[in-house]
């Protein structure tokens, strides 16, 4: 697996909402060959009771990819993948906005600190489509925030690069802050009012907001979410096969493969890994046949 090319993002939330193992299947994907990983910091996991911290699922996740000698995007700040998107300590959730915003630069602040020597960590993403509206649970949309957010970044570790991907699948960093390098999601089958939509993504417009961003802009980018994953009427865990399929089955799985590939904004990392696993546990390997298939292929 070409970590320079392909990696993928891997959630515990996500196992355990899919009855999986997260060690079994993270230890699956690094046997797989993947060795790039966008890796959660969730704060009401790690931070359970204002000011004590536990690390130690965290911590486990790296010991395993370290031991393979894999590289690490961690995740920072309250917004971050899976649902419900803002992962609020239940003790943080009914403060006064000034506490809590403060608490959360503490919290910010304490996970850089214990990662930042690491050299498996080779970025970090702050705050996950940070201003995407109308999507989760308990949103805080706060532009001044992210700054200051993004300033302790900085000042607690100025060496290594910040991903953001500030807006949504369209956004382009115009305002600041301005990361170092901007990620975009590519999603192109979703569910909503009762049917199955295909999404406006067309191949030429994201080729030239790739080129935008890197002779404009002067940033990297690269796509940090690729659907390769079922958007259906329910959870995937509440859907059988057959309507998972529905919004991606083997042959959506290469399409999308096939027009990130042709954006040219590498690496590619894919959304999706614990479903793959899933499938396979459950006998049904065509997702994970399809995944590897289309990131084998020459392009």
């Amino acid at each position: 697996m070409e970590s320079s090319r392909f990696g993928a993002s891997f959630s515990v939330k996500q196992c355990r909402n899919l009855g999986i193992d997260w060690q079994a299947c993270l230890t699956w994907a690094l046997d797989q060959g993947w060795r790039r990983f966008r890796l959660m910091s969730y704060w009401n996991e790690i931070e359970k009771q204002r000011g004590i911290y536990d690390f130690t699922e965290l911590d486990r996740q790296l010991e395993l990819i370290i031991a393979r000698g894999g590289a690490v995007t961690l995740c920072l700040g309250v917004k971050q993948p899976r649902w419900p998107e803002y992962h609020w300590p239940k003790w943080a959730r009914d403060m006064a906005k000034k506490e809590r915003d403060a608490a959360l630069m503490t919290f910010i602040e304490a996970v850089v600190k214990r990662y930042r020597n690491l050299q498996t960590i080779v970025s970090w993403q702050l705050e996950n489509e940070a201003l995407l509206r109308g999507f989760g649970e308990r949103i805080d949309i706060d532009r001044k925030r992210l700054r200051r957010e993004f300033d302790l970044v900085k000042k607690l570790d100025p060496h290594r690069p910040i991903i953001m991907s500030t807006s949504n699948s369209w956004g382009l960093p115009l305002r600041q802050p301005v990361p170092d390098i901007v990620g975009f999601s590519y999603y192109t089958v979703i569910h909503s009012h009762g049917t199955y939509h295909r999404t406006p993504h067309l191949i030429w417009l994201n080729r030239l907001r790739a080129w935008w961003l890197r002779t404009v802009e002067q940033r990297d980018v690269f796509v940090h979410e690729l659907q390769l994953e079922p958007w259906g009427p329910r959870a995937i865990w509440e859907m059988d096969m057959a309507e998972q399929d529905k919004s991606m089955g083997p042959d959506q799985i290469a399409r999308n493969l096939t027009a990130a590939k042709r954006i040219g904004a590498y690496p590619i990392d894919l959304w999706g890994l614990e479903w793959w696993y899933s499938r396979a546990l459950q006998g049904d390997t065509t997702a994970w046949s399809a995944v590897h298939a289309g990131i084998s292929e020459k392009s």
